[in-house]
């Protein structure tokens, strides 16, 4: 597991996510959820590849309720790329790094 992966909750979600300075690709995930778990690697690598340019949070939608409601957050994996607070892309479901990276990308 990257230490440069951040985990957010409701508490810090917005000085977290919503005030970054960066593009963030948010992980909305669980502890029972198989698929987030064979996507956390890829997210660790990108969270590496794009330390100082992009953030990697995680969201625990077990314990951190509000905002996985606030985000409509309904099937899981799902991840949400914020750029100046705004959603600026949506995936669902488990996909590889590349997709994941291009998310990214998009949002630099």
């Amino acid at each position: 597991m990257s230490d440069k992966v951040i985990h957010a909750t409701d508490a810090d979600f917005d000085s977290v996510v919503l005030q970054s300075d960066q593009p963030v690709l948010v992980d909305f995930w669980a502890q029972w959820c198989g698929p987030c778990k064979m996507i956390a690697p890829a997210l660790d690598e990108l969270a590496e590849t794009y330390d100082g340019r992009a953030k990697i949070v995680k969201v625990d939608i077990d314990q951190n309720r509000a905002v996985a409601m606030k985000y409509h957050v309904r099937s899981i994996p799902m991840l949400l790329v914020f750029k100046d607070g705004q959603v600026q892309g949506t995936q669902i479901g488990a996909v590889g790094k590349p997709q994941l990276a291009q998310l990214i990308d998009k949002a630099l």
